[in-house]
Order: C-alpha cells, then structure tokens, then sequence
C-alpha cells in the first residue's frame, strides 16, 4: 500500500488497485449518514470490540447453571477497592493515580460510549475522564465523565445524550496508533466500543483542532440524524389486500440493478396488539428469501402499535411503519405480507425504488426473527440471537420480552463471538446497557434516539409518558431497539450473537427478537420460519 495525495486529501491505495480516503472526524461523521455505504463491505475492512466493566470472572462458557456465578456472574460493576473490572490501576506522568478502562494498542475510532448515573437519581459525578491518543503523557479530551457525553459538554446533542440515566455518545473519535481512557476513580459500569483497522489503514487521530474544524460537519450530520429521510428513489410501487388467514400477497419489483429505498407498511386497525407479531413481512432478492420477520419486530414496534422515530425505521401515530434501509438487488425482487392471524387483515404497502450499481463489495439486506415461550430464567443460561456463516455485516435488532413479575428481567449481557473467536471480542454489562439506557427496573418510559429506542416498557410508551419517577415494576411487554452506524459489526466467515437470560425472578419469560444484517447471498443463518412460534405470542400477565 502507498500514499498519494488528491486535492489535498490524503488518500491510501490498495494492492488490489481500491482507492481509500485517509479515515478522519469528518470521514467517519460521513459515513455515520450513507444509506448506500452500509449497503457495501466496508473497503476499509474493521472488526468491532468493546472494552466494557464485564465481570471478570467470567473466562470461558459454562453450560446453564442454577448459580449466577463464572460466566454468569452479574457483578459487572467497580463499587469498592476490592472489585476490578477494569484493566488495571497505573500512575501518569504527573504521578496521579489513573483507573484504566479502555487500553487498544492499534489504529481505530472509538465509536460508542456508554456509562450510567451511579445513582439511579444522581445525574452526575465529580469524576474525571481522560483520554490519551496515539502514546500521549498529556490527554486529548479530559472532562467530567458524564457531562463530556450526555450532550451538555464537549460533544454535542444528538450525537451525546442523556437516554434513561445513562450517558451516551456515538460520536467518532479516531486514531492512529492508540487510545487509553482513564479515570481519576473507579468508574460505576461503563462501555467502550471501538474498531479495529488494519496496521496499515491510514487514519488521520483525533485533534481538537480538527474537532473544532469539523463544526459545519458536525451540525449538518446532527440535523440528519434528527430528521431522517430516505435515500433517492426513483419509482413507487404499492398494493393494498384484504388477507385472509394464513394469505400471502405480493409485488414483484423492477427487474435489473436497482434497490429498495423505503418501505412503508400500514394495516387498517391495530385494535388486536399482537396483529403486528402475526403478520410477517417477506422479501426475496435474486431469487433467496432474505428476510422473513413480523413487522412489530422488523420496524421496531414490538407488540403492538408503539410510535418511534429512529434513523433507520419509524413508526407512526397513524399506523404507518417505515423502513429506510436501503436494500439492493442484481436481477430481481419481491415483497410480500403473510397473515399468521386468525382473522382478516386489511394491509396497505408501499416501496420506492431507486438506482444502484451492483458491485463486488454489494450486499443483500436480511432480516429474521426468533421467539421462543416460555423461556425459564433459571437456571441461568443464553438466549442466541442469531448465528451466521459467512461474510456480511450486523446492523441491528429489535427485542421484545413479556416480564410476568414486577421485577428486573434485564441483568443479562450480551456475548458476540466474530469469526469464531475463542472468547467474545463484545461482552456486555446488562441487556438495558446494550440498549444504551441503565437501571432497568426503575427505567421503564419511553425513550428515542436515532440509534435506540424504548418504545414500549410496563405500560408506558409515547401516547402514554410515565409520571411517576419512582415507579418499580417492568410487568408486561417491552420492546429495547438498536440499530447501527458507525458501530456495524462486519464478519468474514461468522457471528454468534448470545443474550443472557437473567431475572432475579424465577419465571418464565417470552422473548422475542428482530435482527438485520447484510450479506452475501451465500452466507446462512440458524434463523427459521417458525410460524408455530409467531402465532404462540407471549401472554400477559392475568393481574396486569
């Protein structure tokens, strides 16, 4: 590989002849809203990792067990000089004492950062957080450890954010070398998610000189995060149908390079909430059935009418649930609705269409769906999401659990395997932690974000805000969505993503999980289409 320089931008080139622009603030913030780009495997290829506060004790995969302990013990936090969750204790050059939390000796961009409130009604913290790029004695960003990621401090709003007692950034922060990030006392929980780019990728580190540069950027992005649209289409397709039970309809779509640009999917009534986990969605590109999912689950609205607006997918108070994945195509492709239900149902479904130039580094849109009730929460054990073979990229998921008690269902991490890695390169803190919100049982209103959501937790969804703080009870369905930008997780041959059941409360559950990714048209997943599942919808409590 060798560097040229193109009207002033540093620019690598590739063996295989691929031009690729120096990785920077700017670049990355680009790439954070380009609907086509996370269509295509990134040209310069990563891995996703996390650093996170994991228990330790956590070293190799036990088989279900009736004790929460080893790797499924659930203290995943720094509370006392006696834990450590962290990577160790060391002195800077000024001979003050330093936790380290996130320690990466390559180049990469952290990506995501996530740390909840020490307390559950304490917003804040005297803790100072530090970080050093590239080998530096002197930190670059150094700053309260909440306020420099909640929106209130150095980065800003949408990009930082308060969720539900929790401090999160998506915001990319790049280097060449290194990154350490410590602080001054032991942190509660927290996460660092960051890729990890070849040796040779160039990257140009994070400065605040560049930050400060990088403004009209900045603002720009945050004004798309915050009112999405699709990407340019060129024709409409639609069709209305009266489906009858166990009825698919479908529309074929423009033969030839072209790519799905929004999708939008309304039923006449959504009286019956469980109407939208019984009627699936079904979209065949180039002759394979890629996606296979109820629409509750693909667009983000659990079980049941939820309204949510996120980057990727929205729904509305009117009913109308639309996709802005872009999804791609060779020759040919076809969408279809099948009704799973017991009676009649009016669906009205509408898809724009636009160019696309199928290349080597182009991939199909999948979506799947597993559920499974009941799911016993003791012993403890994990819940797969999915697993793939092949080379493609995750990009999100959408779960929905039924909690027969009042109690915490959450403490669970997550565990991502990639390209059979013997220990996961992303083991989490707690399922509401990976959804980017904290203290779970108390958290229950509703919440959006480009990225996450809560659009349905206990009661409570956007119709129906909660008003009552101290309220402790997750009875009832709810509904945690991610979906990903910067943080995509590319694979070359597989991905195994597992979540831990773990209640404190031996009970049986319903889980019920949406999860999308793109691939090649030969890599397959364990997913199937379990309609005896889907028609089993998890019931509500009887004193709910």
């Amino acid at each position: 590989m060798f560097a040229i320089l193109l009207l002033g931008v540093c620019v690598s080139v590739s063996a295989q002849g691929q031009i690729q622009t120096e990785i920077s603030i700017k670049t990355l913030l680009h790439d954070m809203v380009d609907r086509d780009k996370i269509a295509r495997f990134p040209s310069t290829n990563f891995r996703l990792k996390q650093h996170s506060s994991y228990n330790r004790n956590s070293v190799e995969v036990e088989a279900p067990k009736m004790e929460p302990t080893g790797w499924f013990d659930n203290k995943d936090n720094n509370t006392s000089d006696k834990d450590a969750n962290f990577i160790r204790i060391e002195k800077n050059s000024k001979g003050e004492q330093e936790w380290v939390l996130m320690d990466h000796q390559a180049p990469g961009a952290l990506v995501r950062t996530w740390m909840p409130f020490r307390s559950k009604n304490t917003p804040d913290t005297d803790i100072i957080i530090r970080i050093y790029i590239d080998g530096a004695t002197e930190p670059t960003i150094e700053g309260n450890m909440l306020q420099l990621f909640n929106g209130s401090g150095l980065i800003p709003f949408p990009f930082a954010h308060k969720s539900i007692r929790s401090a999160v950034s998506f915001f990319p922060i790049p280097y060449a070398k290194s990154c350490k990030i410590t602080t001054r006392a032991p942190a509660f929980f927290y996460q660092f998610t960051f890729r990890e780019y070849n040796a040779a990728t160039k990257i140009k580190s994070f400065t605040m000189s560049d930050f400060n540069s990088a403004k009209k950027k900045i603002q720009q992005v945050g004004e798309a995060l915050l009112h999405p649209k699709s990407s340019m289409s060129t024709s409409h397709f639609d069709f209305k149908k009266v489906l009858v039970p166990n009825e698919a309809h479908g529309m074929a779509l423009p033969s030839g390079n072209a790519a799905i640009r929004e999708l939008s999917v309304a039923l006449d009534n959504y009286n019956d909430p469980e109407i939208t986990r019984k009627v699936v969605l079904k979209i065949e590109f180039d002759g394979k059935e890629t996606v296979w999912c109820p629409i509750g689950d693909f667009f983000g609205s659990g079980i049941g009418l939820n309204p949510v607006s996120g980057w990727n997918t929205s729904v509305s108070e009117l009913g109308f649930m639309t996709s802005r994945w872009v999804m791609p195509y060779q020759e040919s492709a076809k969408i279809s609705i099948l009704n799973l239900s017991d009676a009649p149902v009016s669906v009205n479904v509408n898809a724009s269409v636009g160019t696309w130039k199928w290349e080597d580094d182009s991939m199909y849109f999948n979506a799947a769906w597993r559920g499974e009730y009941p799911v016993a929460t003791r012993p403890y054990s994990d819940w797969n999401y999915i697993t793939l073979k092949g080379k493609g990229v995750y990009v999100g998921d959408a779960l929905t659990v039924m909690n027969p008690t009042k109690v915490w269902w959450g403490e669970g991490d997550e565990k991502i395997w990639v390209d059979n890695e013997a220990f996961p390169s992303i083991f989490g803190t707690g399922t509401e932690d990976y959804y980017a919100y904290s203290w779970g049982g108390v958290s229950t209103d509703f919440y959006e974000h480009p990225f996450h959501a809560q659009p349905m937790s206990n009661k409570y969804n956007k119709l129906n805000r909660k008003t009552e703080e101290g309220e402790r009870n997750t009875m009832g369905y709810s509904t945690e969505t991610r979906t990903r930008a910067l943080d995509v997780m590319p694979f070359e041959t597989a991905l195994k993503l597992d979540m831990e059941v773990w209640s404190w409360e031996d009970c049986d559950m319903g889980y019920g999980v949406g999860v999308y990714w793109y691939s090649t048209l030969e890599t397959t997943s364990n997913a199937n289409k379990n309609i005896k599942e889907v028609q089993n919808v998890p019931p509500l409590p009887t004193d709910f």
